[in-house]
Order: C-alpha cells, then sequence, then structure tokens
C-alpha cells in the first residue's frame, strides 16, 4: 500500500476535526470531501456583526445564487426585500423579541413566499389560476424560498461572511407585510442576517444529532434515538456550559420550546394571520 501523502494526511485530519465539531463522538464514517463540504460543515449561527458593509455587488451575487436553487416546475414562488431603513430594522426586531443583530448587521434580507406575481401574471393573461389558493401551492413557495436562501447562505459563507436565520419574523407577519408594503398573497417566511462576523465573540459549530437518529434505511427506525439522545444531550451540555446558553441540553430546549404554547411567540395565530394577507390555502 502507498503511504500517504502529507496532503492526503491533512486532508483526513481536517475531515475529520470538521465531523468531530458537528457530531462529537459520534461520528459517521468518512467519505468523500472537499472545500465545499468541508464549508457546509463549518456552518454556524452568528448574532455579532462588525460595521462594515458587505462588499459592493455582495447582494445581487447571494440573489443570483438563491436563484439558481432548485424551483418547483420553475413557478419561482419567492421573492426577496432588503431592509435598510434604521426606523423599519427596529421595528422588525421589536418584533423578532428585541434581536438586535437585525439592527446590526449591515445586510437584512426578508424571504418571501410569493404567489402575488404569479396571481398577476394570470390577471394579465386573463386565466383564472384555479391552484393558486391551494394549501400545497402555498407549501412549494415556502419551500422555494427556503431553498433558495440556503444557497444564499452558503453562497456569503464561501465569501467569508456570517449570517443568521430569523424565523420570529413570522411572530406577526401581518404587520411585517405592512413595514415591506408587501402585495395580498405574500408572506415573510423568514428573514437573514448577513455580515461579517464580529471575532471577539465567540461562535462555535454546534453539534447536531447522531446520523443513526436521523438517517433511516428502507423503513424509519428509531430504535437508536433513546441512546443517541443521551449522548447528544451531554454533548449539548459541555456546548451550553462554553457558550453561555440557559438550556443546557438538547432535550430541555425541546421542551421548553415545543412545550408551552407561549413559547411561539404569536405564531400559534398565523393561519388567521395568513388568511389577512390573502391565502386561503384549501
Amino acid at each position: 500500500m502507498d503511504a500517504l501523502t502529507p496532503a492526503t494526511t491533512e486532508a483526513g485530519a481536517d475531515r475529520t476535526k470538521s465531523l468531530s465539531r458537528r457530531y462529537g463522538a459520534a461520528l459517521p464514517p468518512h467519505g468523500p470531501w472537499n472545500e465545499t463540504i468541508a464549508g457546509l460543515l463549518d456552518h454556524r449561527s452568528v448574532r455579532d456583526f462588525l460595521p462594515d458593509p458587505v462588499p459592493p455587488g455582495t447582494l445581487e451575487t447571494l440573489i443570483a445564487a438563491a436563484q439558481s436553487a432548485a424551483s418547483s416546475s420553475n413557478m419561482q414562488l419567492w421573492s426577496a426585500v432588503t431592509v435598510d431603513d434604521p426606523a423599519t430594522r427596529r421595528e422588525l426586531a421589536r418584533i423578532a423579541g428585541d434581536q438586535k443583530h437585525i439592527e446590526q448587521c449591515p445586510l437584512y434580507i426578508c424571504w418571501v413566499a410569493d404567489l402575488s406575481r404569479n396571481e398577476r401574471l394570470g390577471a394579465a393573461e386573463k386565466t383564472e389560476l384555479e391552484a393558486l389558493p391551494w394549501l400545497e401551492t402555498f407549501t412549494v413557495a415556502c419551500v422555494d424560498a427556503a431553498l433558495a436562501a440556503q444557497n444564499a447562505v452558503v453562497a456569503a459563507e464561501s465569501l467569508g461572511l456570517r449570517t443568521v436565520y430569523i424565523g420570529a419574523m413570522r411572530n406577526d407577519p401581518v404587520r411585517v407585510a405592512e413595514l415591506l408594503g408587501l402585495p395580498p398573497r405574500a408572506f415573510v417566511v423568514f428573514g437573514l442576517c448577513v455580515g461579517t462576523g464580529n471575532p471577539a465573540t465567540r461562535n462555535e459549530v454546534k453539534p447536531r444529532l447522531a446520523q443513526s437518529t436521523v438517517l433511516h434505511r428502507e423503513r424509519y427506525a428509531a430504535t437508536a434515538e433513546s441512546r443517541d439522545r443521551a449522548a447528544y444531550d451531554s454533548e449539548m451540555a459541555a456546548f451550553s456550559a462554553r457558550n453561555d446558553m440557559q438550556a443546557t441540553t438538547w432535550s430541555q430546549r425541546v421542551l421548553n420550546r415545543m412545550g408551552p404554547l407561549k413559547s411561539m411567540m404569536g405564531r400559534e395565530r398565523i393561519r388567521g394571520a395568513l388568511a389577512r394577507l390573502g391565502f386561503e390555502l384549501r
């Protein structure tokens, strides 16, 4: 067998380090590896940004990456709205529970499930879009927006920028729509902060559940779940202690987030809000 070259050895060490940060001791088998995969495994949410603006053309580059994502039947049922106005940012931060990074980040993008554009197309062509008001079409729009945004995140991180999603735009989607001047049948699925992370703030790669919990072969099987959860809770407890997080384990975080209805922060009323935004959801 040929001896491993230094480059091969170094690549293997980098792969092991990346997988260890993501999975702790529950390492999956080594597989193919490249810079793109390494970048994906290095993802972490960042909530403290330097004030430096993003380089010129960055927004347009991120949108080009977003528009290169898959789109169901190429319907392209999403839009993006950037927000620079400090007063609007301040109100969006308030809606999101005073998440100050919304005001701090140099680039803030709201990702919109947008059925309004195709509704206007149908009206212009004098054709009733019978599929428009159905839940399936709304679901496709949300999926399209999520796929597009994730492409933008990968692109941003490849440029050395950091990001964090803001799902709390759904705390009050009607007010968010008013602030952004959205037409009927347009809904902000989430926001996205983009910028240069503050190097003075600790931002670790957050461990994830073992693959034996989330990866099923042929048929769903939860046989490893209890064992994996105990090990993962231990991993997350150590992570939480290092990063001053209140919920020490993953199990406790799930119970806190999904136990009391008040933890939804108004999102339990989202069906009514969607109706007010023009979505029939048959």
